[in-house]
C-alpha cells in the first residue's frame, strides 16, 4: 500500500488551488482525476459559453445598425460552423493554459488518471491500487443533471458538456431549464439563428428572486424567445426530433438542450467507509468556514459541496480546505466572501450580498429603479432597460444586497458587492464620486431611492452629503 500525506481528488479549479499550495511545501502528495482535464470553466462553462455569447451578440446588433444612421447590417450573415470552430479553438487554448501550468508539469507518481473511492478510514482505491493518505481535499466536481428517462433520446439530448462540439448548430431547439446556463445558452443561440424555446419549471430566470427583476427579465427575453414558466416538461422523441410538451401546447424541435443544473460527483466515492455520516442526499455534513467533513482530515471543496458552485467560490473553498489539511488537527474558520454572481446575458444580470427571496421585509428596506426612466448614456447607447434592486439594513443603513438586469451589470455588480463586504452604509456610497454621463448614474439614483427611504428629512440636510475636511 502506497502511503502520502496529502491526497487531493479532482483536478478541477478547488484541487488545482490545493495542489498550487500543498506543492509548495511538499512533493508528498497525489492528486487523482478521472476524466478531462483543464477545469470545469475552462472546457464546458464559463470560457466556451462566454465565446459562443460574443459572437451571437455580435450577431444582433446587426438588427439595431439602422437606429443609429448606419445602413447594411441586416445583409451580414452568420457562419455558425466557423462560429463554433472558433468556440473550440478558445477552449482549447483555455484549457492548455491550465494543463500546461499544473498537471502537466507533475510526475507519474503524483499524478493518477481514474476514479478514487473510500475503502476505508484514510484508505483509498484508484485502479486497482490501495493509497493511505493522512489528509483527503475532496474537489471532484460535478456533472449536469438528466433525468433517467431522458436518456432514451440519445443524441437528440445535450447538455452544456456537449453543445461546443456541435459541428453546427441545429434550426430549431428547445432549452429546459432556464437558470443562468440555460438563459445565457438560449439566448446565444437565438441570437445565431436558432428557433429557440425555453421551458422552466419555476416561476423565474436566471435564478432572479426579486420580483420586479423577475417581470423586467421575462419582459425582455420573451421579445427574443418564447418562454414558458412554472409547468414541467415533457419529452418524446419522433421520427424528425423530439416533441416537446407542457401544459396544452407542444412543440417538436430538433434537439432539447438540458439546463437542469449540476450534480455533486460525491455518489461514488463510498465516503461512508470512511465513518462519516452521510444525509439522504448521500451528503456528509461540512463547516462552510473551514470545509472540514465533521471532525476527520477530510476536506470538500468546490461544485461537489454544492455550497456556491462557481468558479470564484472554488478558488476560494480550495485555500481554505488546503491550509486547514496542512494544519490539522488545528482548524480555523475564515470569513466567506459576499455572494456574488452574474449572467452574460443581454442586458446582464448580476446578484450581490443577501438574495430577496431571504430578506425580513421588517428589518429591509428595498428600492427599484428602472433605467427607462432617465439615463442620458443608456438612451444613447439604445440600451435605457432593465432595473435595479438594492437593499439596505434599516437599522445600519448598510447596502446589504440586490439583484441588477442592465447593460454591463457585470461591472456594477462587483463595485455593489465590495461595498456589501466594506460594510458601507448608504450615505457612504452617494458621496462616492459619480461622472456623467455614465451608466453608474443609474446605480446612483437606486441609491438616491435608498438614502430617502432610510433617512429623515432632517437627517437628509444638504450638508450630510458632504464631507468636512479635518
Amino acid at each position: 500500500m502506497r502511503k502520502v500525506k496529502y491526497a487531493i481528488l479532482g483536478a478541477g479549479t478547488s484541487g488545482l488551488t490545493a495542489l498550487g499550495i500543498i506543492r509548495k511545501q511538499t512533493e508528498d502528495f497525489v492528486i487523482i482525476n478521472g476524466g478531462p482535464l483543464g477545469t470545469t470553466c475552462a472546457r464546458v462553462g464559463c470560457m466556451p459559453s462566454k465565446a459562443m455569447i460574443q459572437s451571437a451578440n455580435l450577431n444582433y446588433k446587426k438588427h439595431k445598425l439602422s437606429e443609429f444612421g448606419i445602413q447594411g447590417g441586416e445583409s451580414l450573415e452568420v457562419d455558425t460552423v466557423r462560429v463554433l470552430q472558433r468556440v473550440r479553438q478558445l477552449r482549447d487554448r483555455f484549457t492548455g493554459g491550465v494543463k500546461s501550468g499544473t498537471t502537466e508539469t507533475l510526475n507519474p507518481e503524483q499524478f493518477i488518471d481514474g476514479y478514487a473511492k473510500f475503502v476505508g478510514k484514510n484508505q483509498l482505491e484508484v485502479n486497482g491500487e490501495l493509497i493511505e493518505a493522512e489528509k483527503v481535499i475532496i474537489a471532484t466536481g460535478s456533472r449536469p443533471v438528466i433525468p433517467v428517462p431522458w436518456q432514451a433520446l440519445e443524441d437528440r439530448l445535450i447538455t452544456s458538456d456537449e453543445i461546443f462540439e456541435l459541428e453546427t448548430l441545429p434550426k430549431r431547439v428547445a432549452v429546459v431549464g432556464l437558470g443562468i446556463i440555460g438563459l445565457e445558452l438560449g439566448q446565444a443561440l437565438s441570437r445565431l439563428g436558432v428557433e429557440v424555446v425555453g421551458f422552466e419549471m419555476q416561476n423565474t430566470v436566471g435564478g432572479l428572486s426579486s420580483p420586479e427583476v423577475i417581470a423586467k427579465a421575462v419582459e425582455l427575453f420573451s421579445k427574443e424567445f418564447p418562454i414558458y414558466l412554472g409547468a414541467t416538461a415533457q419529452l418524446e422523441k419522433t421520427a424528425e426530433g423530439v416533441k416537446v410538451s407542457i401544459d396544452d401546447k407542444a412543440f417538436e424541435v430538433d434537439i432539447v438542450l438540458a439546463a437542469l443544473g449540476r450534480r455533486p460527483n460525491i455518489d461514488g466515492l463510498q465516503l461512508e467507509q470512511t465513518g462519516v455520516k452521510l444525509d439522504d442526499r448521500g451528503m456528509p455534513s461540512f463547516n462552510i468556514n473551514t470545509m472540514q467533513i465533521e471532525d476527520k482530515p477530510l476536506f470538500i471543496a468546490g461544485d461537489v459541496n454544492v455550497f456556491r458552485p462557481i468558479l470564484h467560490e472554488a478558488g476560494h473553498e480550495g485555500k481554505i480546505a488546503t491550509l486547514n489539511a496542512m494544519d490539522y488537527p488545528l482548524v480555523t474558520a475564515y470569513k466567506r466572501k459576499t455572494p456574488l454572481g452574474i449572467a452574460f446575458t443581454d442586458p446582464d444580470m448580476g446578484f450581490f450580498g443577501e438574495s430577496y427571496r431571504n430578506l425580513n421585509r421588517q428589518e429591509v428596506e428595498v428600492v427599484n429603479f428602472n433605467l427607462e426612466r432617465n439615463n442620458g448614456r443608456a438612451i444613447v447607447m439604445a440600451e435605457d432597460h432593465g432595473v435595479i434592486s438594492l437593499y439596505a439594513d434599516k437599522s445600519t443603513k448598510q447596502l446589504i444586497g440586490g439583484e441588477i438586469l442592465m447593460p454591463h451589470a457585470e461591472h456594477f455588480t462587483h463595485l455593489l458587492a465590495w461595498a456589501v463586504e466594506q460594510n458601507m452604509t448608504v450615505l457612504e456610497l452617494i458621496k462616492m464620486p459619480f461622472y456623467h454621463p455614465v451608466l453608474e448614474e443609474a446605480i446612483q439614483s437606486a441609491l438616491y431611492l435608498l438614502y430617502k427611504a432610510l433617512y429623515t428629512e432632517v437627517e437628509r440636510g444638504i450638508k450630510t452629503e458632504l464631507t468636512v475636511m479635518q
